[in-house]
């Protein structure tokens, strides 16, 4: 029962907290897709450019564990769901941007909304698996990190390439339009689908529920 029941579960929340990691590292990532073009485009400096892309890991320092405790409060559904769907408005809103300050206040702002979801996913993996599972879920989760390159790479390369003046917006501007977009989708998705826990797991019979609570505790 016990490996059936993890089988389970695995199958339900991996695939999914997986593809939202790889959304989430393209939105942080893409930026450095757009910098040639952003920086024709905008006027922008290497300097100012540097100081951009690092602002983000300020907020993303500062939040992390605030975030994790406002998930533990609030429950993974209704915290995780509406910061996926944040970042990714966050991250196309920078196809918006027209000076070095938009850029620093956005990339700054994206820190902060994302800051949530990597601390939080690892200890949403706490409410289902004790430490004889865990990490090896951690791991499959992570490497959504390398992944999230090999697609997100050629698609960001695409995207600058092929819609470059498309609708009179830029390339770079389309690229964080288009890469946001799948992101606010699968926040709306975890609103509706990812249970905070097991005994909320509709997918789950009464036994295999009660199962997982007495392993866990």
């Amino acid at each position: 029962m016990e490996s059936e029941v993890y089988r389970k579960v695995s199958w339900h929340i991996i695939p999914f907290l997986f593809l939202c990691y790889v959304f989430a590292y393209v939105d942080r990532v893409n930026v450095g897709f757009a910098k040639l073009q952003m920086q024709q485009d905008l006027g922008i400096s290497d300097a100012v450019y540097g100081t951009g892309a690092g602002i983000f890991f300020i907020g993303y320092f500062f939040f992390e564990i605030p975030c994790n405790i406002a998930l533990q409060k609030i429950g993974a559904r209704y915290w995780l769901g509406p910061i996926i769907i944040v970042w990714g408005l966050v991250s196309a809103s920078t196809m918006f941007v027209k000076s070095e300050f938009g850029f620093y206040g956005v990339r700054f702002l994206l820190g902060v909304v994302e800051s949530g979801f990597f601390p939080g996913g690892i200890l949403y993996l706490t409410f289902w698996y004790t430490k004889r599972y865990r990490a090896k879920m951690v791991a499959l989760f992570m490497t959504a990190i390398p992944l999230s390159g090999i697609v997100g790479g050629p698609i960001s390369g695409g995207l600058l390439n092929k819609m470059s003046a498309v609708g009179g917006l830029k390339g770079w501007q389309w690229l964080f339009l288009l890469e946001g977009i799948p992101s606010v989708l699968a926040g709306i998705a975890t609103l509706y689908f990812l249970p905070d826990g097991p005994l909320k797991a509709k997918w789950l019979s009464a036994e295999e529920r009660h199962f997982l609570a007495g392993q866990l505790e």
